[in-house]
């Protein structure tokens, strides 16, 4: 800088530490002798080899005294003050005091040229040097209360956040290393394997930007590393401490290495968090929220955030999330469960266990006990009223067990009809009968019977072909003429002769056909499990259940034949069969017939049709008028042009109140497959602003399918208003029965603040009326009508789903609920399971851009609605734990709808908390 000239400098701005052996500082101010009434400026350069400058900082300048008698040096690091009383050595420090000074002024005033230049240039606010002079103080102001904010909060917080590997075990390295002995090649992993190595296959775009980042610290360009150098790399990104992955973030946006991040660099970095997380409408928006961020970080309008200011955004994030927070509880709270932490006797826990087992199970318990003694009864009846007959001289022990598990096959034939009278269940689980009958598990108690059946079959026709069959035709004819001609006849019959016999026939058949619908019920056959090939692939699914299960028609008429051609039975009204099935079958038969004459009365005009994301299909219908139905319950839908003999069920989506039905059906089986499909051929395309595929106008009514609807039936969620608090849990498209609950909590909630103005109006012309007469009791009744509105007086709503475009399911339903409900009552959860959880580098953006969206806007950038979305999966336990801790000594509704894995853990979790508190949860679990 001796030649009185500034050499062409690269504008490039830097971190905020630059080793000290390379920094120049030069200040100028007013008092000195370049006494100006112009305000002067700090600024930080350097210096490089190649006769670049670099500038790395500019800040308002601080007075620094040129005189003769200062002994204070232009730049510390540059020239140590050393004190001499040599002339030569005084007058050498002042000649460069001074020429820095110059140089400084001269670079000052070019700067604030070039800034100038650039403020028109790029549209900033700050038209003038002192407005950006002005900016750079306030950022510094906001800098250093960004510093002090940190001391005091401690980065304690941050450790669980930014985390680029979730799951760091012990062993995570020797993983790597084995990973890296696979992958490699001569010695080196490529570039291309490195999201392989490290375990980040799902997101490899990501983990090659890490990689790069890695790389570029090393000043180097590579596309392949060594081991050692694999685990320098793994080191740093696993590093426990905050500042180092702050780090490595940073230098991930941070591309060209200058220091500081301009907005392109943050919309590619939310492009690239949003590629890793499956979140593909976020990248549409990646530009709007790249503004947000920059709005919130850069409120000077610099067009660039340094690292401080990142970090500032992921401590502080909380501070803007204050929708849907997580239910607080203090340690005071949680004590009342410390109780059932003690450690307890094996007697006491054991006691303990059964006694709660006897509370949760005893109206199963009584049902199946009930049902289990009438089977011995029955058993033992026949078994010994068969002993006296004189068949039992020959066929021996084998008839008495056949006739025993005869009579009880009559019995459960009749009694498994019973269960799926839907409409029965129905009526009966609103009578008093359903404080001791668990309606709730009809169909597990069909399949229980259906069990029972198996074993009677395999009793009843075991013994009877290989036991009593062979010793009837291996008998004397002494001992066949003097106990069997009578119930045989003459002459004695072969083996053949007792199989192709009316008894043996229908028994054979009726062996054939329970054993193919048996079959196909399964489970793996029912649920598609089994994967056969073609045309085999047929008979698995839905479809082969529901006809299979229908040859159970003919399997009755061939028992009522079969019972009424009876070998050792001459006495009509002996042959009991018929008895046993009467009442059940006539019941089933009514039931059949009113769903076909009820479907046809209730004819449905389509309203409005919607596919949305995830194949899912939205059929909103007009309400016939006979149509009656609580929230909770599913009614059954048939589409002829489908199918015109299959009836498939599906939970009411809207609420009683409304003068509409409305289900959603997502595409899982074949008939749902085929439905989709009819209903696409008719959609429209996508009208601007709106999700789906169709809004159904005049138009198109005409072209729409025919439905057919038959219901409403019980089901479990529709008790939820004998609860006080509320858990309502649904995996993906299992939050349908529980929409209507929230609509019908919604519209009490409405119904409740319209009938307190009115308790308000009417008290105050009561106030008038009770100068007159004190007999008016009218105010007194309103709010005891008022208080049996709504029971319940919490509800939380938890939706996990795995699909963004999930959302648009419900959208209308939760901004609706989040905007009327100003009491509370209701909390919604939404949580997104292909975004990585919070605290992973991976979502550590979209978790700020959430944050900052909502804060600013009231969205929710992932779900479109007002309600937050969580990442990754609940934790179940926490959740329970904290809902007993908040709400003491209340009776909490537990319903689950969705896979069966979560059902197991939830009920677990009830069962463990109701021993430790005064909080009692009721599990229930939605059965089609």
């Amino acid at each position: 800088m001796g030649d009185g000239s500034l050499p062409t400098h690269e504008r490039r701005w830097a971190s905020d530490t630059i080793p000290a052996n390379t920094i120049l500082s030069a200040t100028t101010s007013p008092g000195t002798e370049y006494n100006s009434a112009e305000e002067f400026v700090e600024v930080t350069l350097d210096l490089q080899d190649d006769d670049t400058i670099i500038l790395r900082s500019v800040e308002p300048a601080t007075v620094i005294n040129v005189d003769e008698g200062s002994d204070t040096p232009v730049s510390a690091s540059r020239s140590p003050t050393t004190r001499s009383s040599s002339n030569r050595l005084r007058q050498f420090s002042q000649e460069l005091k001074a020429e820095a000074v110059a140089k400084a002024r001269q670079f000052s005033q070019e700067l604030k040229a070039e800034l100038r230049k650039f403020s028109w240039g790029n549209g900033h606010a700050s038209q003038t040097v002192n407005g950006f002079d002005s900016a750079l103080a306030a950022r510094a102001l906001r800098k250093q209360r960004a510093q002090l904010d940190r001391t005091r909060s401690g980065a304690h917080k941050a450790l669980r956040g930014l985390r680029f590997i979730s799951n760091n075990k012990a062993n995570a390295w020797e993983e790597v290393e084995n990973k890296f002995n696979k992958l490699a090649k001569d010695g080196y992993l490529f570039r291309s394997d490195f999201a392989q190595c490290i375990g980040m296959k799902d997101s490899k775009e990501f983990a090659l930007e890490m990689f790069d980042a890695l790389s570029r610290r090393r000043r180097l360009k590579v596309e392949k590393i060594s081991k050692d150098e694999l685990y320098e790399y793994w080191s740093q990104i696993t590093d426990q401490s905050f500042d180092s992955r702050l780090q490595i973030f940073f230098d991930m946006v941070d591309k060209n290495e200058d220091g500081r991040i301009t907005e392109a660099e943050v919309k590619e970095i939310i492009m690239l968090s949003a590629s890793a997380n499956k979140l593909s409408r976020l990248k549409e928006q990646a530009e709007e929220y790249a503004a947000l961020i920059m709005e919130e970080l850069d409120p000077e309008r610099l067009g660039y955030i340094e690292l401080w200011q990142l970090e500032t955004l992921l401590l502080q994030k909380d501070t803007y999330v204050s929708y849907s927070q997580a239910l607080s509880y203090t340690s005071q709270a949680l004590s009342q469960n410390l109780h059932g932490l003690r450690k307890k006797g094996r007697i006491r826990r054991m006691s303990t266990k059964l006694v709660y087992y006897l509370e949760e199970n005893w109206k199963r318990i009584w049902v199946v006990s009930l049902w289990i003694m009438v089977m011995i009864g029955l058993f033992t009846w026949k078994f010994f009223q068969y002993k006296q007959k004189s068949a039992f001289n020959v066929m021996g022990y084998c008839l008495l067990t056949a006739k025993g598990a005869a009579e009880t096959l009559k019995f459960n034939m009749a009694l498994i009809l019973m269960p799926v009278c839907r409409n029965t269940i129905t009526w009966l689980r609103s009578t008093k009968l359903g404080l001791f009958v668990p309606f709730d598990d009809n169909i597990n108690f069909h399949k229980t019977i259906a069990a029972a059946i198996l074993i009677g079959v395999i009793l009843h026709v075991g013994n009877h072909l290989a036991c009593d069959f062979p010793r009837l035709i291996s008998s004397s004819n002494d001992n066949y003429r003097k106990f069997l001609k009578n119930d045989f006849g003459s002459p004695k019959p072969t083996y053949i002769d007792l199989v192709k016999g009316t008894e043996g026939v229908t028994g054979v058949l009726m062996v054939i056909f329970m054993a193919i619908a048996f079959t196909l019920a399964a489970r793996w056959f029912r649920r598609n499990l089994i994967k056969l090939p073609k045309p085999f692939d047929r008979i698995t699914g839905f479809n082969a259940f529901w006809y299979s299960h229908h040859l159970f028609v003919i399997v009755y008429v061939l028992l009522i034949i079969h019972g009424e051609f009876l070998y050792l039975v001459h006495i009509w009204y002996r042959r009991t069969t018929w008895m046993y099935l009467a009442v059940p079958v006539l019941l089933y038969a009514g039931e059949r017939i009113l769903r076909f004459f009820r479907s046809g009365f209730s004819t449905v005009r389509l309203l409005k049709v919607a596919i949305y994301p995830g194949g899912v299909l939205t059929l909103q219908m007009s309400k016939p008028p006979q149509f009656r139905y609580k929230s909770g319950q599913y009614m059954f839908v048939q589409c002829p042009a489908v199918s015109p003999f299959e009836w498939h069920p599906f939970s009411i989506t809207s609420a009683p109140g409304d003068d509409y039905l409305s289900v959603h059906i997502r595409q899982l089986g074949d008939w749902t497959q085929a439905l989709k499909r009819l209903f696409s051929e008719v959609c429209e395309p996508p009208v601007a602003g709106k999700s789906g595929l169709l809004r159904a106008d005049e138009a198109t009514k005409k072209s729409l399918p025919k439905l057919l609807i038959d219901g409403p039936y019980g089901a479990p969620a529709q008790d939820y208003s004998k609860y006080d608090v509320l858990l309502l849990v649904g995996l993906g498209i299992g939050a349908t029965p529980f929409i209507s609950i929230l609509k019908d909590l919604l519209n009490n909630i409405v119904k409740m603040e319209e009938q307190a103005d009115s308790v308000s109006d009417t008290s105050k012309a009561s106030d008038v009326s009770v100068a007159s007469s004190n007999e008016s009791t009218t105010p007194n009744r309103v709010p005891s009508k008022r208080k049996k509105t709504l029971k319940t007086t919490n509800a939380y709503f938890y939706w996990v789903t795995r699909e963004q475009g999930s959302f648009d399911w419900f959208k209308g339903v939760m901004n609706e609920v989040a905007e009327l409900d100003q009491r509370g009552v209701i909390e919604m959860h939404n949580y997104l399971t292909s975004v990585y959880e919070e605290g992973d580098a991976r979502s550590a953006l979209i978790t700020m851009v959430q944050a900052l969206n909502h804060a600013k806007n009231g969205v929710d950038i992932v779900s479109g609605t007002r309600v937050r979305t969580h990442f990754a999966r609940p934790k179940w336990k926490n959740v329970l734990s904290k809902l007993s801790s908040k709400h003491c000594n209340a009776r909490i509704g537990v319903f689950y709808c969705g896979a069966p894995v979560l059902a197991k853990e939830l009920s677990k979790l009830c069962y463990e908390l109701n021993q430790k508190g005064s909080t009692k949860f009721e599990f229930h679990k939605e059965h089609f």
